[in-house]
């Protein structure tokens, strides 16, 4: 199964507003993929309240995992959205 670590852009982490974002494009992805915080437990990444869940804060690393076709695509998306602030979008 892919994954990838990625270190979140967002000054203040995946709070209400960056997670729906993030979700969002989770939900749009032709596979599931799950999000955790290095070391911790994945959850969908399609749930804005599992993301919310993890309490990830500005720069921190978390591991996004999917699979099946199109796996490493989605996973690029996701990488490139997260690195970003979402705050100023």
């Amino acid at each position: 199964m892919p994954e990838r670590k990625v270190k979140v852009g967002s000054s203040v982490g995946l709070h209400a507003r960056p997670a729906t974002i993030f979700t969002q494009a989770a939900a749009k992805q032709p596979v599931k993929v799950t999000i955790a915080k290095a070391g911790g437990n994945a959850v969908d990444a399609r749930s804005v309240l599992f993301v919310l869940g993890l309490d990830v804060r500005g720069g921190d690393e978390v591991v996004l995992a999917a699979e099946g076709e199109g796996a490493e695509a989605a996973l690029d998306e996701l990488e490139a959205l997260l690195q970003r602030d979402l705050d100023k979008d």
